[in-house]
Order: C-alpha cells, then sequence, then structure tokens
C-alpha cells in the first residue's frame, strides 16, 4: 500500500478522449496535469491499467498519496470496478472511489446543498440531488432519441437545416466550406464513420460564430426550450436552482439564462470544467 504521511488527494475529470488531474493538498492546489481520458466504455481494463502505469504513474512517483477520487464518463455501476481495479494498480490505496460525471457535476455545482445539476457538453444529462445523492434522473437517451441542448444536438439540427434549405441564404454554403463538407460527407460521418456525436458537436462554434442569424438563433433558443421542458422540469425546479457544467453551458450560458426567464427557472452556476467545483467540494 502506498502510505501518506501528508494529506495528500488525487482528484481526476476524466472525458473519453481527455482527463484532468489535480494533486491537492491542506486545502492548496499543488500539482495540474493532463492526459489521454481513461474511459471504460472505450478501453479495457488493461488498456487503462496501461495508460496509468505508463503516463500517469511516472509524472506521481515521489508524491505521498492519501486518497483517489476519480470521475468519469462511462462510469456505471457495472464499470465503477473495473475503473477503480486499474487504478489500484498503480496506486495500491484504501481509498479510492470512482463516481460518474453526472456525480462529478452534482459535486461540483451543487456540493452538500439541494439542488438540479446539468451537463451540457458534446451531449447532456441531468439530475435532480439532495445534497448528499441522486434522488431523480431523467435519461439523456443519447444525441438521437434526446441529448437536447448538447453540442451534438445543436450540430444535428444545423446540418439538417443546412441540407433540407432552412438556413439564411448563403448560409449553408458558408458552413460546408468552412468544414469541408458535401451531402454525401455529412451522410457518411453521421452514419458510417464512429463516433459521429463528436462530428456533430463540432460544428457549435459556428453556431456560436453566426448566433445573430434569426434561423440560428431559432435554433439555438428551440434546443435549450426542449431541454428544459423534456429534463429540467420534470425536476423540482420551483424550488431548487438549476446549475449548469459544460463547454455549451459555458458558451451559450446568456442564452440559457434568457431561456430559463421565460420559463420561471432560476439559474444557480454556470461554469465550464466541474475540476474547481470539485476542488471546493473535497476542501470544505
Amino acid at each position: 500500500m502506498y502510505q501518506s504521511k501528508e494529506n495528500v488527494i488525487l482528484i481526476v475529470d476524466s472525458g473519453a478522449t481527455k482527463a484532468d488531474w489535480c494533486l491537492v493538498s491542506d486545502k492548496e492546489i499543488t500539482h495540474k496535469f493532463k492526459s489521454n481520458g481513461i474511459s471504460p466504455v472505450f478501453q479495457t481494463k488493461e488498456d487503462m491499467e496501461y495508460e496509468i502505469r505508463e503516463n500517469i504513474l511516472p509524472l506521481l512517483k515521489e508524491v505521498s498519496i492519501k486518497a483517489i477520487y476519480f470521475y468519469g464518463s462511462g462510469c456505471t455501476p457495472e464499470n465503477t470496478p473495473i475503473v477503480k481495479e486499474a487504478l489500484y494498480a498503480s496506486f495500491p490505496l484504501e481509498t479510492i472511489e470512482v463516481y460518474s460525471d453526472l456525480i462529478a457535476a452534482a459535486h461540483a455545482l451543487c456540493g452538500r446543498q439541494a439542488g438540479i445539476a446539468c451537463i451540457l457538453g458534446t451531449g447532456s444529462n441531468s439530475c435532480e440531488w439532495d445534497g448528499a445523492k441522486v434522488i431523480k434522473q431523467v435519461s439523456p437517451l443519447g444525441f438521437i432519441l434526446g441529448d437536447e441542448g448538447s453540442g451534438a444536438s445543436l450540430g444535428k439540427q444545423l446540418i439538417s437545416d443546412a441540407l433540407k434549405g432552412q438556413l439564411t441564404e448563403g448560409l449553408k454554403e458558408t458552413l460546408l466550406h468552412e468544414y469541408k463538407l458535401t451531402s454525401a460527407l455529412v451522410i457518411e460521418k453521421v452514419y458510417r464513420l464512429q463516433f459521429p456525436s463528436r462530428f456533430l458537436a463540432s460544428l457549435s462554434p459556428f453556431i456560436l460564430k453566426h448566433i445573430d442569424d434569426p434561423t440560428i438563433s431559432r435554433l439555438v433558443h428551440k434546443s435549450f426550450s426542449d431541454f428544459f421542458e423534456r429534463n429540467v422540469m420534470q425536476y423540482d425546479f420551483e424550488n431548487n436552482k438549476v446549475n449548469f457544467v459544460g463547454s455549451i453551458a459555458w458558451h451559450y450560458s446568456s442564452l440559457i439564462k434568457e431561456v430559463a426567464l421565460k420559463k420561471g427557472i432560476e439559474i444557480g452556476n454556470i461554469i465550464q470544467s466541474p475540476m474547481e467545483g470539485l476542488i471546493t467540494y473535497y476542501n470544505s
């Protein structure tokens, strides 16, 4: 076992492609770095063990770590033990806790207070949090059936409207030119190649750039309105603030607040990444 004489904890926030690692000692950040993502969805236990052993452990060999708190996409109850075992192989600690990215959002946004936690990034997710656990969650269902308000959902609507002639004249040509796309290539990327949600979400900067165009603005307002109606408004939103984390939430925060106001929803925190909130959570 790692024996720690110092109160050093390691907090990890991992997506499928990249992970943020942060060492905290006596409530102070001592070191931060990034790595490839650690995900049980896309990697076997052996793959995760290799990534940690070869690329993470060498950076932390001189550190006496007391506990690891790992938050990751795909960390379902079924997958949590696998990730824990992969971490334990390099860090045989008594305290290794593995949570989903939704729990990361709840811990970072609400802490030990009740509230509604939402993720708007490539995908979307949400839950009602009582300060200690999730008490209700509306299934996000992915970008084909759900994921309202997400980058993938926004991108899907944008490319659909472009190819069906629903955008302002000239905007379709601008989009296809900027992203070097054709109708045939779009079909291939969405229906035949891996990670179509990432491709669709990659179109979000174009939406933000042209947000003043009425056809784009209408698209975004509808997507956020759908997110509130189909997800948030199924929770006790009248008695809880609604909080957001994620790149889409961060970059579109003013529009989210605008749509929320019309629906009588009170917005709390909007942050780009959960790490700062997670550090606060473990320091409190």
